[in-house]
């Protein structure tokens, strides 16, 4: 690329505004890292801008926000010596160039000033060491000490340091070499990755906050099972997620075995990155079979069986998430949800019957396309045939789903008939044969015994609480 070329890349008035400010600090700034990076690799316009300052970054932020329209607010977080301002929908953050020292027991480095080289020096990646001029006197050259750019050309990540010192000083930088050779389709140099491979451990002093920033990034991916390939690969996947590498291996007794349900796992995932965003149902892709490990069993007339693999893995994901400090709100519980019934339409497919389908809305309620979309993620046969069978099955269920739920109105079912009108006709106070007429009520319906309405609620309700010895009160 030409210098002109970079200046192109500098074409937001606000970087010239930012030029200004330095020079009137007298202080050197360059753009560096993702921004540069992403530009080259023509990602997309970045809107989180990293600027180095060779001195004070919060003098320099708050002389930039007195030179733009509206003076915007500088946030200043003084413990790390960094300021931020956010300006036509771009985030800037600011930092005084700096070289960093570490100790064996934790990321967060002794920070002293330093030259643009020693923050260059610090830098994760080559690829991310990039930095562009911002001075009045050579705005838009490139400094490219460490070959990035020959490394962007190639698809290499590579660190600019000894690979040992950079992933032992700060660990996540391993998490963080994956989840950028996964998002950029880039390979990890030979000497970096067996050096991943060396410091696996120190993981171990990461908190789980920033671990799973780096997971859902994996996941997010277009291809994951890439990124977990390469946990798997490195030994970091038995730190953070051992309930998946639990499902590695196939064990054959009396000549049967089962599938590799990790790898099984991985092709799920990318099936579903196919289809949806979801971050949460990707998380679910990745979980739905992490009970089969504990529940895996040899019986000699079934063979292999992973009986309520489904319950147990859902109980499960509940333990993963409290660990990784992923939420433990609704996200977790349709987590929850998606694994318990992820075998239900699998099982309906073969007998697509008109109770099974109210039953299956019922219990999925508003996640039932979800719940699908899991499970057509989960066919990851070869046999061509087998393959278009399965997939024209879950089509009837979806037809079927349309059909019954035209015609019943079952998801996020409400019963016709209230626990008040049942108390109020049997003249009852609260007690369990409301339960027992409710229950009664919900299963004619999901039966098709009786339509969901009010008319033929009503009427059944007289009859269930007349079959228990209830009598109605006359109006």
């Amino acid at each position: 690329m030409t210098k002109q070329t970079y200046i192109s890349a500098l074409k937001n008035p606000v970087f010239r505004t930012i030029s200004k400010a330095s020079s009137n600090l007298k202080l050197e700034c360059y753009v560096i890292g993702g921004y540069v990076r992403d530009f080259i690799l023509d990602r997309g316009e970045a809107k989180d801008i990293d600027i180095v300052a060779v001195g004070s970054g919060i003098d320099l932020a708050e002389e930039v926000s007195r030179l733009l329209p509206g003076k915007p607010k500088v946030s200043i977080f003084k413990t790390y010596g960094t300021a931020m301002l956010k300006s036509g929908g771009i985030e800037l953050e600011f930092v005084g160039a700096r070289k960093e020292s570490y100790s064996e027991e934790s990321r967060n480095p002794a920070v002293e000033n330093g030259t643009l080289e020693d923050d260059q020096n610090r830098r994760d990646f080559t690829i991310n060491a990039l930095a562009l001029s911002l001075n009045e006197e050579n705005f838009g050259t490139m400094l490219d000490p460490f070959n990035g750019i020959e490394d962007l050309q190639k698809k290499i990540i590579r660190t600019p340091l000894d690979p040992n010192i950079t992933f032992s000083d700060d660990p996540l930088r391993m998490l963080r070499a994956i989840r950028f050779a996964t998002q950029l389709n880039f390979n990890i140099e030979k000497k970096s990755l067996e050096a991943i491979e060396r410091n696996a451990q120190r993981i171990k002093i990461i908190t789980n906050e920033r671990v799973v920033d780096e997971l859902n990034k994996i996941l997010l991916s277009e291809v994951p099972s890439m990124g977990f390939s390469l946990l798997h690969k490195t030994g970091l996947l038995p730190f953070i997620l051992p309930e998946l590498v639990a499902l590695q291996g196939i064990d054959e007794k009396e000549g049967q075995t089962h599938k590799d349900n990790f790898w099984h796992t991985l092709e799920v995932v990318d099936n579903i990155s196919r289809t949806t965003d979801d971050l949460w149902l990707r998380w679910a892709a990745l979980l739905h079979d992490i009970g089969k490990a504990p529940t895996k069993r040899f019986d000699k007339k079934l063979g292999w069986t992973f009986h309520a693999h489904e319950f147990v893995g859902s109980k499960m994901v509940f333990k993963l998430f409290k660990r990784l400090k992923l939420p433990l709100n609704d996200k977790m519980k349709f987590v929850q949800k998606m694994v318990l019934m992820s075998s239900r339409p699998i099982v309906l497919a073969s007998e697509v019957t008109d109770s099974a389908v109210r039953r299956l809305i019922f219990d999925a309620g508003e996640h039932v396309e979800a719940l699908m979309t899991l499970c057509e993620a989960d066919i990851t046969t070869k046999n061509p045939k087998k393959f278009n069978k399965y997939h024209a099955n879950f089509q009837l269920v979806r037809d079927k789903i349309v059909e019954v739920e035209e015609r019943d109105h079952v998801r996020n079912f409400q019963p016709p008939v209230s626990g008040e009108e049942i108390m109020e006709t049997f003249n009852l106070k609260p007690s369990r044969e409301i339960g027992i007429i409710k229950d009664a009520i919900k299963e004619a319906i999901l039966e098709g015994e009786i339509p969901n309405e009010y008319e033929a609620a009503h009427k059944f309700m007289l009859q269930k609480g007349a079959a228990i010895g209830l009598k109605a009160e006359k109006k």
